[in-house]
């Protein structure tokens, strides 16, 4: 009888199939680099042709990721190579599967919209907004939120998060943050707000030559 393709690796100590969360890291930190070079480029001087190369790309990249096999999807074959001499840090496949079935439809939905039909509106710059806050969590902070909303529709808990975030644990005395660093915050943000409303015209000047 055959036996259903696994979805993710095996890896010894884990009793589920995982990925390695440094190449998924660093997967989405250059798809969300080339989505926003493209978002530049249509903000400075409305050049839509990068964009559609990047949204191509990128559908391409999701359907081998759930379609076929993570391995081989070419965005996470190039980030192995750039994170190959760090640790692998393992997490579950499952909802890492979820999350990019998500990615998979965003960007089937902006294929459609930008490419076939060669359109734009506000639901494909919704739709680029939303993958790059999706990417950008995932890339800076190693926050899923696709593995997020995985929790919303499974009542099965989820196995293995980046930084072991499904386990209930205490905090270290260097993770918890005091009332004085949050006032700093708070502080740093009003200060950052008075600078650019008060000095909003001379910052407005264009600058001049040093030489």
């Amino acid at each position: 009888m055959a036996t259903k393709k696994q979805f993710g690796e095996t890896v010894e100590g884990y009793n589920i199939p995982v990925l390695n969360e440094r190449e998924i890291r660093a997967a989405a930190g250059i798809l969300f680099l080339m989505v926003f070079i493209g978002l530049m480029l249509i903000i400075s001087n409305e050049n839509f042709v990068f964009i559609k190369y990047v949204i191509t790309s990128f559908l391409i990249d999701f359907i081998i990721r759930v379609f076929v096999n993570p391995k081989y999807a070419p965005t996470l074959i190039i980030a192995r190579m750039i994170v190959s001499r760090q640790n692998p840090e393992y997490v579950g496949a499952v909802q890492k599967k979820f999350a990019w079935v998500i990615g998979f439809i965003l960007a089937l939905t902006m294929f459609i919209l930008m490419v076939v039909m060669n359109t734009y509106s506000p639901i494909s710059g919704i739709i680029c907004l939303i993958c790059l806050i999706f990417l950008f969590f995932e890339s800076a902070f190693g926050i899923c939120l696709g593995c997020l909303v995985y929790g919303w529709f499974y009542k099965e808990k989820a196995q293995y998060c980046p930084g072991e975030v499904c386990d209930v644990k205490q905090k270290h005395a260097i993770q918890k943050t005091s009332l004085l660093q949050l006032i700093i915050v708070i502080v740093f943000i009003v200060f950052i707000v008075l600078f650019a409303t008060q000095l909003s015209t001379f910052l407005a000047i264009k600058p001049h030559s040093l030489f």
